[in-house]
């Protein structure tokens, strides 16, 4: 089988027992790559099946520059507005919140922007092209769906305290985010994208960041509109949702709306079998390789035996596309990275 047909056939469980992989390493670690290997692009080298979508920004990048009084080391995002202020660590950041002291009232003037006007959408179409001759899956990349891009432009105790204690404000600023989220997820969809990566971390590693019926009353229906727009516009695109943590009392209500594929099952706050075995019939998984644990402490021969594990027992049938739960940081030996890789790919190469 092709990368696109292993692919599909593992994340919609059809029995496959071929077992996608991915990572994303550090900028550290890509130096790393580059010396060991003599190549540039770990993708590539590594052969993974997905490519991810770039969506040009095309409005005013600069509509946001009043809302921070110093902009040092400070990177705005263009799109939503928020700032993140690099400490010169590794891709480390600290989120700069420019509406924290805002009123409901101030909401009504921020340049949130035009779905439709302010990205160049036509540039999805010669990407999906190329995919499509060389195999690969196009991914849209469309994470910090609305939670976070609404904690992000808030602050993130600010924005908690306003789903309780200033419901119609959290609900305005959640509603201004879903409208832009949901006509972009269509865009995505009608552009012929095959996977649609949503997310918001929602949970700390020991239980929800907020109650369940507040997440289900402000944040699942909303989502929901987001799901249904690409499902609508794109019945066969698959559903990912990335959430970090201890998400499961929500797992089924993520199904429940939609998602085809969830992430990243950090196994240090949920066990993969445990999820496997209660929802695996209806949703893939997609990472259960830990990255506070395995990754950066094990040693190769507890990788592998890691990755045996979670394939034989996560990935039977179908359904498991085995990554590392987070970005891989520099505490990873590189020999980690080399003994993953070569488990998944000799298992692969017995199927």
């Amino acid at each position: 089988m092709g990368r696109r047909e292993s692919f599909f056939s593992a994340m919609r469980r059809q029995g496959s027992e071929f077992i996608p992989f991915e990572f994303v390493l550090c900028p550290s670690l890509v130096e790393k790559f580059k010396a060991q290997t003599g190549r540039t692009d770990y993708e590539e080298y590594y052969d993974f099946p997905q490519r991810n979508l770039y969506l040009p920004f095309v409005g005013d990048a600069t509509r946001f520059d009043g809302y921070f009084a110093d902009k040092t080391n400070l990177q705005i995002n263009p799109v939503f507005g928020f700032g993140q202020r690099f400490c010169g660590v590794e891709h480390f950041s600290h989120m700069e919140s420019p509406m924290m002291d805002a009123e409901c009232e101030d909401f009504a003037k921020y340049p949130y922007p035009d779905a439709e006007k302010d990205f160049d959408w036509s540039a999805l179409d010669a990407q999906i092209k190329s995919n499509l001759e060389k195999d690969y899956i196009s991914v849209a990349p469309m994470e910090m769906t609305i939670f976070e891009t609404a904690w992000y432009i808030r602050g993130m105790e600010t924005f908690l305290m306003d789903m309780l204690a200033e419901p119609e404000l959290a609900q305005l600023q959640l509603d201004n985010i879903t409208h832009i989220r949901v006509k972009m997820a269509e865009n995505y969809a009608k552009a012929g994208a095959d996977v649609l990566r949503l997310g918001d971390d929602v949970a700390t590693q020991l239980n929800m960041m907020m109650s369940p019926d507040i997440w289900r009353s402000m944040l699942k229906p909303r989502l929901k509109k987001v799901i249904d727009a690409a499902k609508s516009a794109k019945p066969d695109i698959l559903i990912f949702y990335h959430g970090d943590g201890n998400m499961f009392e929500i797992l089924g209500d993520l199904i429940e709306i939609g998602v085809d594929i969830l992430n990243p099952i950090q196994p240090e706050c949920m066990d993969p079998v445990k999820v496997k075995q209660t929802f695996g019939d209806r949703v893939s998984l997609w990472g259960c390789i830990g990255t506070q644990t395995t990754m950066p402490f094990g040693t190769p021969d507890e990788v592998e035996a890691v990755c045996t594990k979670l394939i034989k027992e996560v990935g039977k049938g179908g359904g498991l596309l085995l990554a590392p739960s987070h970005i891989l940081e520099p505490e990873v030996k590189w020999e980690n990275v080399e003994a993953f890789v070569k488990v998944v790919k000799s298992h692969n190469e017995s199927c």
